[in-house]
C-alpha cells in the first residue's frame, strides 16, 4: 500500500535574460503558483499537474508513496519529504514533497 505525497509549490523563477536571448516566446509556458498544492495517490500524476515537472519529480514521489525515507542520506530535514526542482532553465519550479506517515 502506498501513501500519499503532497506536493506545494514553494517557488517559481523567470529568467528573463535567457529567455530573451535564446527562447522563442510562447504563451502560458507555465501556470504553477506559489502556494498551489497536489496530492498524489498510488504514486500517480495529479489532475492538472505539469508533465514536464512530473517527469522530473516522479522518482522522488515513489520513493516517499512507498516508504523510502532519508533520501541522499541526510539532505531534508524531515527524512520523509523532499525539495525538487523542475528542469525547465527559462523558468524553474521548486515543489516540496512529503507524506504524512510518521517513520522511526
Amino acid at each position: 500500500m502506498s501513501e500519499k505525497v503532497k506536493i506545494t509549490v514553494m517557488r517559481t523563477a523567470h529568467y528573463d535574460d535567457l529567455s530573451a536571448l535564446y527562447e522563442n516566446p510562447i504563451e502560458h509556458a507555465c501556470f504553477m503558483r506559489e502556494g498551489m498544492t497536489f496530492i498524489s495517490k498510488e504514486a500517480k500524476m495529479p489532475d492538472g499537474f505539469c508533465e514536464s515537472a512530473w517527469s522530473v519529480i516522479l522518482p522522488f514521489v515513489m520513493t516517499l508513496a512507498y516508504g523510502g525515507s532519508d533520501i541522499y542520506d541526510g539532505w531534508m530535514k524531515d527524512k520523509n519529504s523532499a525539495m525538487i526542482s523542475c528542469n525547465d532553465g527559462f523558468r524553474p519550479v521548486s515543489f516540496f514533497l512529503q507524506t504524512d506517515k510518521e517513520r522511526k
